[in-house]
């Protein structure tokens, strides 16, 4: 609208609910002279909108509802440098927002103290830069080692996961970890239900290890060969040496790939205190839900099942 008259000289603009004067800012009012804004809803100014009127004598914003806070400290010091604009009554215009400096005066508005949290911004900005500086020149000069050895470290842990990756399928189902005195078992009980009926692939040392081959590098392999690891426990397994070397190392396997990798079944009723002595089984068998033979009874069947299950 105000396009169209470049010649006006007066516009009185007051009590229109007028909430921002960016419009001003795109007209084309060399010649506006005298300008009346006064009880409108305005609470931030843009001093930027008054420098496009180049030949304004006269402004009025009384009782608009100003904010005071940092976005009207250009419009105050515009107020109190402009030696061109009269800003009628001034020093009467008060803060509506926030609540804390309602009524007071807008030019006594304190935004110094907006310059000072800049300069300390400033200053905090820089203590970092310096405090960073100085952090990477001492890693550099005195960690750079131990930091290159992490790295290798890194690449090699990501390495050996891709490597997991792409392995092949496993040679057995369950790598069977029992003592020899429980070897009738083994045989007569265990493999006819979970090789005959229920088809799995099982690894055996006395059927299925290397001849000639160092007993523990068997071990290893057979653990690591094998998507799961059965330890018969009673307690002739646990008082057997080359017993304890496979559940640590099936333990070993569980916490490097952190996998359900591990079955305990109990052959005997061993109390927890009669455990304390086997540190490493004790503290299985309180983490890990296990299997126990005695206490199937009767219902040899549902035992079984759950064997299938856990495999």
């Amino acid at each position: 609208m105000v396009r169209s008259i470049p010649n006006l000289q007066s516009l009185d603009l007051s009590k229109n609910k007028l909430r921002s004067l960016d419009f001003l800012a795109h007209a084309d009012l060399p010649v506006l002279s005298w300008l009346k804004l006064s009880e409108n809803e305005l609470t931030v100014i843009n001093e930027t909108v008054f420098l496009s009127l180049p030949a304004l004598t006269y402004l009025d914003l009384l009782g608009n509802p100003f904010t005071c806070d940092c976005s009207i400290v250009g419009f105050i010091q515009w107020v109190i440098s402009n030696n061109q604009t009269q800003v009628v009554n001034a020093y009467q215009y008060t803060c509506s927002f926030p609540l804390a400096k309602q009524g007071s005066k807008l030019l006594d508005f304190d935004f110094q103290s907006f310059w000072m949290d800049v300069n300390f911004l400033c200053f905090i900005s820089s203590t970092c830069l310096v405090v960073l500086t100085l952090l990477t020149s001492f890693i550099y000069h005195f960690l750079r080692w131990q930091l290159t050895y992490g790295f290798y470290l890194f690449l090699a842990f990501l390495y050996d996961s891709k490597k997991r990756k792409k392995e092949a399928p496993h040679c057995y189902d369950a790598f069977i970890s029992y003592n020899v005195r429980d070897e009738a078992w083994v045989y007569q009980k265990m493999l006819p239900v979970l090789e005959g009926e229920q088809g799995w692939r099982l690894c055996l040392h006395h059927r299925d290890f290397q001849p000639g081959k160092p007993i523990i590098e068997n071990i290893t392999d057979a653990i690591y060969s094998c998507r799961k690891t059965i330890c018969v426990i009673s307690r002739h397994y646990l008082r057997s040496e080359w017993c304890s070397r496979e559940i640590q190392m099936a333990s070993f396997r569980l916490f490097d790939e952190q996998k359900d990798v591990l079955i305990l079944l109990f052959l005997e009723d061993i109390p927890a205190h009669q455990l304390s002595p086997y540190y490493r089984m004790r503290k299985l068998v309180k983490r890990r839900t296990y299997l126990s033979w005695t206490q199937a009874g009767g219902h040899k069947g549902v035992f079984w099942q759950n064997v299938r299950r856990a495999l």
